[in-house]
């Protein structure tokens, strides 16, 4: 949940940001710096850093997570931020049938009524008024299903890979992808004529947005469901809007307080029921029909109590 509180902070910033930094730029140097940051502050699992499972597990999330943030970077710059929002939160629709299709985890009832609850929820808080598909929404939507493919990724190595180390190479791999990318297809910013707003823009999302908040979701799916991990992340949306609403941006109204009850339903639909009808009915003798929370579909941790 935090990570999606910092996400949310984003999206503006991101829309601002493009006009003077290009998306490959930008995602390139959030995670070159990104990989420093953590290669520094985990020094004491060195003996990891070249082990080839987690290698080869971080470089294949770090290339579906680059082409994520390329995709929604690039969108945002034909698109708003709250389309951007809305149309990215897709991947809680699309996840669950991924992580069936790839790692045979059949989703529940719960998390499909979740999953649709969510994204009515997202609708209304994102489109508002316009419903066009416009080349960016195109992109963005490109960039929700490889954002799907990521959650499932980190979902299936993280548990047997170290999550610090494995998101330390992701990230190397989104860096590297970023500035091969820019150096070909994009020009170099500018940086003198940079504003300190802009800079400082950089900096929020390298440490918090990438740094924090992606090692937060790496160790956190090491313990959830890709499902409900998605279903999670979609609270980025909500916090989306409410610092739109804090900076000016966005006027808080029916729709948007409609949209954040949608998506919280979401949450006690696909976590809260399906934990309160299994203990009901153990209650009552009768065994549960199907799993009902996270803790049954995904196996823990070798060595977790």
């Amino acid at each position: 949940m935090a990570a999606t509180l910092i996400w949310g902070s984003t999206f503006v910033l991101v829309k601002d940001v493009t006009a003077a930094v290009p998306p490959s730029w930008l995602v390139g140097i959030r995670f070159t710096c990104a990989t420093a940051v953590l290669a520094v502050c985990f020094l004491k699992r060195r003996a990891l850093y070249l082990d080839r499972g987690t290698v080869r597990a971080g470089l294949a999330c770090g290339l579906a997570l680059f082409c994520a943030y390329y995709l929604q970077t690039w969108g945002i710059t034909d698109t708003t931020p709250g389309k951007n929002a809305f149309l990215t939160a897709t991947y809680c629709v699309i996840v669950p049938f991924l992580a069936w299709a790839t790692l045979r985890r059949r989703p529940t009832r719960y998390s499909l009524m979740g999953a649709a609850c969510a994204l009515a929820g997202v609708g209304l808080i994102g489109l508002g008024g316009g419903v066009g598909i416009s080349t960016g929404d195109a992109l963005t939507l490109a960039g929700a299903l490889f954002f799907a493919l990521h959650i499932v990724l980190v979902a299936r190595f993280t548990r047997a890979c170290d999550p610090y180390v494995l998101t330390m190479w992701q990230f190397a791999g989104v860096g590297v992808c970023g500035l091969t990318v820019a150096l070909i297809s994009e020009p170099m910013p500018t940086w003198s004529v940079l504003e300190a707003s802009d800079l400082a823009t950089v900096a929020y999302l390298t440490v918090f947005a990438t740094t924090v908040a992606l090692l937060l979701q790496n160790v956190a799916q090491s313990r959830l469901a890709p499902a409900t991990a998605s279903l999670i992340l979609t609270f980025e949306s909500v916090f989306g809007v409410v610092f739109s609403v804090i900076m000016g941006a966005e006027q808080l109204t029916g729709r948007l307080l409609a949209g954040f009850a949608l998506i919280f339903a979401s949450v006690l639909i696909a976590e809260v029921l399906p934990a309160w009808l299994q203990k009901r009915r153990a209650l009552q003798g009768a065994g549960p029909s199907e799993p009902a929370t996270a803790e049954v579909l995904v196996p823990k941790m070798a060595g977790e109590a």
